[in-house]
C-alpha cells in the first residue's frame, strides 16, 4: 500500500549529484512530492529531504540505490510518525481587504500566522506547520482575495537519530582492512585482472 515517505540523503555537495538522484526517481516514475537541500550539522556535508507516495518495498530499493552514489554518505526512510516535520508557508492579500475585516487578526492567531510586510497594496503573512495546517489558512484567506500562495519543501528531523555526526563516528573506527575484504577477492591477482 502507498503511503508518504520522507527520504533523507546524507550527501558530500557535489555538482551534478542531485541531477542524478532526481533521475533515479523519474526512471521509477516515482513523483517527487517535496525536495530540499541545505547545509547539515557536519561541515561539508549536507542533507537532502524528498518526499514521495509510494509502498515500502519500492521505498527501501530506491534508497539502496541512492546510497550506490559514489558522494552519499548515507540515506535513509522513514514514516511521518518516526519523523518531526515542518513546512513554511507564505500568503499575499490585498491589504485594504484585511484593514477592513477586524476578524482578520484574530483569524490569522489561530492560524499561528504573522505578517512579514505590509505594504499599501498587500501584505504578507507567514506561518509553518504541516500541510493540512498551511491549507486551511488558504481557505480562511480565500474570502479576502487571496492574491499568491507559496509553500516550501519539507524540512524533518528524524525522532530516534542521534545525528549524522554519530554515525561518521563509527566509520571512524572501522578497521580499513575489514572493510576492503568486503569488496571482493583482491587477493587473487587473476580474478581481479581478469577479462
Amino acid at each position: 500500500m502507498k503511503q508518504e515517505y520522507t527520504i533523507t540523503v546524507f550527501t558530500e555537495n557535489q555538482v551534478g549529484l542531485l541531477n542524478r538522484i532526481a533521475i533515479m526517481f523519474s526512471r521509477r516514475k516515482i513523483n517527487i512530492e517535496s525536495l530540499n537541500t541545505s547545509p547539515s550539522e557536519i561541515e561539508g556535508i549536507h542533507r537532502f529531504t524528498i518526499v514521495i507516495n509510494e509502498t515500502e518495498d519500492v521505498v527501501r530499493k530506491l534508497v539502496r540505490q541512492i546510497e550506490k552514489q559514489v558522494d552519499v554518505l548515507k540515506a535513509y526512510f522513514n514514516t511521518n510518525d518516526e519523523i518531526v516535520w515542518q513546512e513554511l508557508a507564505l500568503y499575499k492579500v490585498p491589504t485594504d481587504e484585511i484593514a477592513e475585516k477586524a476578524k482578520v487578526e484574530r483569524l490569522l492567531r489561530e492560524h499561528g500566522a504573522r505578517a512579514v510586510v505590509i505594504r499599501k497594496d498587500y501584505t504578507i503573512f507567514e506561518t509553518s506547520g504541516h500541510r493540512e495546517e498551511t491549507d486551511k489558512l488558504i481557505t480562511v484567506l480565500e474570502p479576502f482575495g487571496l492574491i499568491e500562495f507559496v509553500r516550501s519543501a519539507r524540512v524533518a528531523i528524524i525522532k530516534n537519530s542521534k545525528g549524522f555526526h554519530e554515525k561518521l563516528k563509527e566509520f571512524e573506527f572501522l578497521d580499513p582492512h575489514e572493510a576492503r575484504q568486503d569488496n571482493g577477492p583482491i587477493d587473487d591477482p587473476l580474478s581481479v585482472f581478469a577479462m
